[in-house]
């Protein structure tokens, strides 16, 4: 078993809890160097669907029902949309070091170390859903993240771009308010949770944007125009402010980047 076999069958592992185990076991048998980067000339499969439960049911973003967060379904249903979100990170950054071969080895390191945290916030976020009386799957949600990684499966440079740097990105603007909502009304259990979430997504954002620069370099190509060339083309529309500058500067964008994320967001 080599670190791609092991990401491939976390990825196909359909059950939450088995993904989240299988992911978790694959994370500190790599980290403590019991899982090798063995060099395969095999390519990486094409891209397809991860293992994911039958519930909850996948529909367009437009089709989700809007709930306050003034009762105890609606922070529910809130809590299911973030542990949706955290059960497609664990699956993204696995699909990171599985795809991209002939990476240095920190590039693996720091993926496989993403996926072990979204798999532990997944892991709280369903705890907290079953204190509240609900399960993950209850809820339906939309499946906008991993169609991103299918758009970008052919390139690495994309790859870090657009995910974690743009959609990911995202919720490093909207969670501090999410978490002064659920504060004031003493929901202090969730969003306890929600800073854990929100400190360790920088780094993860942040991995996304060394990579990302990596890539940029190896390619002989200028960051700030490629980026922006991404954003039009392939992330066009996904861009929505206003933005969390201190989080994102700490999560490697530059005083450029973040002004043209600006007049990007300001558009109708």
């Amino acid at each position: 078993m080599n670190l791609f076999d092991a990401a491939r069958e976390c990825l196909d592992a359909a059950d939450p809890a088995e993904k989240v185990a299988q992911t978790r076991k694959a994370a500190a048998n790599f980290l403590s160097g019991n899982l090798p980067i063995t060099k395969i000339e095999a390519a990486p499969d094409p891209i397809r669907a991860p293992g994911r439960p039958a519930k909850p049911e996948l529909v367009p973003p437009r089709d989700l029902k809007k709930r306050g967060l003034g009762t105890a379904e609606g922070r529910a249903a809130f809590l299911h949309a973030i542990a949706h979100i955290e059960f497609n990170a664990i699956n993204l950054a696995l699909d990171a070091a599985y795809r991209f071969r002939d990476m240095p080895g920190e590039f693996y390191r720091d993926w496989v170390s993403v996926a072990d945290d979204e798999a532990r916030h997944f892991s709280l976020l369903s705890r907290r859903l079953n204190e509240l009386g609900a399960s993950y799957g209850d809820f339906p949600a939309h499946n906008g993240l991993w169609e991103m990684a299918e758009k970008t499966a052919h390139s690495c440079l994309a790859r870090m771009a657009l995910v974690p740097r743009v959609l990911e990105a995202r919720g490093l603007d909207v969670t501090p308010a999410m978490i002064v909502k659920l504060r004031a009304m003493n929901d202090d259990a969730s969003a306890e949770i929600l800073e854990l979430i929100l400190r360790e997504e920088i780094a993860h954002v942040a991995a996304g944007s060394r990579w990302f620069a990596w890539c940029c370099q190896r390619d002989g190509v200028a960051p700030q125009s490629t980026f922006a060339a991404l954003l039009d083309g392939v992330a066009k529309g996904s861009i929505r402010g206003p933005f969390n500058r201190q989080a994102r500067l700490a999560a490697g964008f530059d005083e450029a980047e973040m002004g043209m994320l600006e007049r990007l967001g300001q558009q109708p």
